[in-house]
């Protein structure tokens, strides 16, 4: 397993790792608890498109951490800052379903605020998150987002850096 980048209470936040793909499928192919929250895509991806996927992500220096539960060395899941320019990125993650409903959402949302500001330089991070989701909706809210648009599928909020200071 890969070194650790950061940390925060209870994640160790590491590089992404070939050696974590079965980890990543199951994830990412759990479509009830997961992937119907991430994505439109509701067809299983086989262990060569995870590779591939992985692969671009490790080759392109992807600021993609994957999260380990610091006391059982169990995956957690994957957060990513993407879509980075001028100092803007829009952020996101994804939880496995057996480590879900444990507050290692609201764990990681707070640590990365902090590393996409502090290390990154960051002034505003956004999120997408479907209309359907209001666990995900909720905890971003806790955690200083403020919507500022809306569609029917999607709700687009973000956070700048001089509010997250006032948290």
């Amino acid at each position: 397993m890969t070194e650790k980048v950061f940390e925060s209470e209870r994640i160790d936040f590491i590089k992404p790792a070939m050696e974590l793909v079965p980890d990543y499928l199951e994830m990412v192919n759990d479509i009830e608890h997961v992937a119907r929250f991430i994505s439109d895509r509701l067809t299983p991806y086989t262990e060569e498109e995870e590779r591939a996927y992985m692969r671009d992500k490790i080759d392109n220096n992807a600021v993609m951490f994957s999260m380990i539960e610091k006391t059982s060395g169990k995956f957690i899941g994957n957060t990513e800052f993407f879509d980075l320019k001028d100092n803007d990125a829009e952020w996101g993650i994804v939880i496995t379903y057996s480590m879900q409903d444990k507050g290692y959402g609201k764990e990681a949302l707070l640590r990365m605020i902090d590393y996409g500001f502090k290390d990154l330089g960051l002034d505003r991070i956004r999120i997408t998150v479907f209309v359907d989701n209001p666990r995900a909706l909720h905890v971003y809210e806790k955690c200083g987002f403020k919507e500022y648009h809306r569609n029917k599928v999607d709700i687009f909020m973000d956070i700048r850096r001089k509010e997250a200071s006032l948290l």
